[in-house]
């Protein structure tokens, strides 16, 4: 990520839309200190939940779906707690037959 001052930035604003052109982010500090990103627009819905969840893909956060989920997941009911078991020994045990 570029960094820039500001005073580099209100001078060469120009230059810095033709670097977001490119895609990489510019950093605006102040003292060295952060005070705004400079991101390049991606999509028409950079502003909303699919932006956000662009942006976590984007930066590595979450991976997209490789295919639908199955439809028997929806379909079929949830299974049911049994009394007195631990959801820690459960999911130890998951781990240990390699589920």
């Amino acid at each position: 990520m570029r960094k820039a001052g500001i005073t580099e930035a209100k001078n060469g604003l120009s230059a810095l839309i033709d670097s977001l052109k490119g895609g990489s982010p510019v950093l605006i500090v102040d003292r060295g200190r952060p005070v705004a990103r400079l991101e390049p627009v991606s999509g028409d819905h950079e502003g909303g939940q699919d932006g956000r969840l662009a942006r976590l893909v984007r930066d590595g956060l979450v991976r997209p779906r490789r295919s639908r989920a199955p439809r028997a997941l929806f379909s079929s009911e949830p299974p049911q707690a049994v009394a007195g078991a631990s959801a820690v020994d459960a999911l130890i045990e998951e781990r240990r037959e390699g589920r």
